[in-house]
């Protein structure tokens, strides 16, 4: 058996290890670095949207990636284990956890101004009852698989109340799932406290992972594996030089949805269609995390988490009956505590603009880096979700005189 703990790095490529039956799940991956350490780590650089000349709209920050947004730390941990045949509590297992920290590790006991928006309710968000109440975000977001929201939720709590001894910030943390039960022996509860505690402990800035890895491991998106996508946006100076970052972890749509770049590639791409075994397939859930360091008051925190919507649809996805898309927002700015008084610095509502057109855009990227960057994965009963094919997609993009550099 084997056991697969990935983690966001400073350095911008992510090690897996893999064993070699684990290295046949990756049908498709584009190995790009392939040196080797001492215990056979292979270090693999997941390929991003633009690298393979997808064209966005908007000026991504550095990072290209939430951690743009200044104090955001990201953690993962991502479980893969055993092969084959499903045997509940012993896989095979293909999950995880991912942890946003909106002002980091330190700054995890602050509150920062927040929204949330559900649109469609089919999922779970521990905690978001308490932020639409609020407006505030106390402490970080946590995302996994439907069936260990209990046991990660628990985590942050201990977590929490450990890291800052007196604290009443930690009661009802943010957790939220997509369901990963095509792949993961998700009734195997796999995912343990441990798990979620090294997500928050390892969470740092930079780079972070994408594709299968943290939350996402065993998700899919348009019928081919996706998982775990980030990217960012940063406004031109005279419209404030803020930052916008959006993470997704994606788990949702039908083939024929799939657009890109505004290309119909669903429609293009139409073979490497999964593979089930005792299994019916049925459309997933998309959260979506959008973290600014633009001042913002919690009303309009939420006019910013309903744009993640119209990013989401620029992929294709139209939020059926059977996903859960819950969104959630929130500002690194905090009120001014003075005099017993909450001192509030906010844009004004007619110089939001841009930062709604910076949610769409680093939304829709975030969803095309977490199918990009994943790779063709088996799980339990040998079901497969294949990658997109990178040759193809360029080929599709090219056809439809979409391919960035080229006319």
């Amino acid at each position: 058996m084997f056991r697969q703990l990935v983690r966001t790095h400073r350095c911008p490529t992510p090690v897996f290890r893999l064993t070699v039956a684990a290295l046949a799940l990756l049908l498709s991956v584009q190995i790009v670095a392939g040196a080797k350490d001492a215990a056979g780590a292979v270090a693999v650089a997941a390929p991003r949207a633009r690298d393979l000349g997808i064209p966005f709209e908007g000026d991504p920050g550095s990072l290209d990636a939430i951690t743009d947004v200044r104090g955001v730390e990201v953690g993962e941990v991502t479980l893969i284990e055993g092969e084959g045949k499903l045997v509940e509590g012993k896989g095979p297992v293909r999950t995880g956890v991912t942890a946003i920290l909106p002002l980091g590790k330190t700054g995890s006991d602050t509150p920062v101004p927040a929204a949330v928006f559900s649109l469609n309710g089919n999922g779970e968000m521990t905690g978001a009852e308490w932020v639409e109440e609020s407006g505030f975000l106390e402490g970080p977001i946590l995302l996994t698989n439907t069936h260990s929201v209990g046991i990660v939720r628990d985590a942050v709590v201990e977590w929490g109340v450990t890291r800052f001894p007196g604290t009443s910030h930690f009661s009802l943390p943010v957790v939220a799932e997509t369901w990963d039960g095509f792949l993961n022996d998700i009734n195997g509860f796999h995912v343990k406290k441990e798990d979620a505690f090294r997500a928050l402990d390892d969470a740092t800035g930079g780079p972070v992972s994408e594709g299968s890895v943290g939350g996402g491991t065993g998700n899919r998106a348009f019928d081919f594996k996706a998982g775990t996508g980030t990217a960012s946006r940063r406004l031109p100076g005279t419209d404030g030089g803020f930052c916008v970052g959006v993470l997704v972890q994606a788990n949702f749509g039908r083939r024929e949805q799939l657009m890109i770049a505004g290309v119909p590639v669903g429609r293009e791409i139409t073979d490497l269609l999964p593979v089930f075994h005792k299994n019916s397939e049925q459309e997933g859930s998309i959260l979506i995390v959008v973290a600014t360091d633009a001042p913002l008051r919690p009303d309009q925190l939420k006019r910013i988490a309903k744009r993640a919507t119209l990013g989401m649809a620029r992929t294709g996805g139209i939020s059926t009956n059977s996903s859960g898309d819950l969104f959630i927002a929130f500002s690194t700015v905090t009120p001014k505590f003075v005099d017993g008084y909450d001192r509030w610095s906010a844009l004004p509502n007619d110089r939001i603009d841009p930062l709604f057109a910076a949610t769409v855009q680093a939304t829709e990227e975030a969803i095309v880096n977490s199918l990009v960057a994943a790779q063709t994965m088996q799980g339990i009963n040998d079901n497969t979700f294949f990658a997109i094919p990178h040759d193809r997609l360029r080929e599709v993009l090219r056809k439809y005189r979409r391919l960035a550099g080229e006319e």
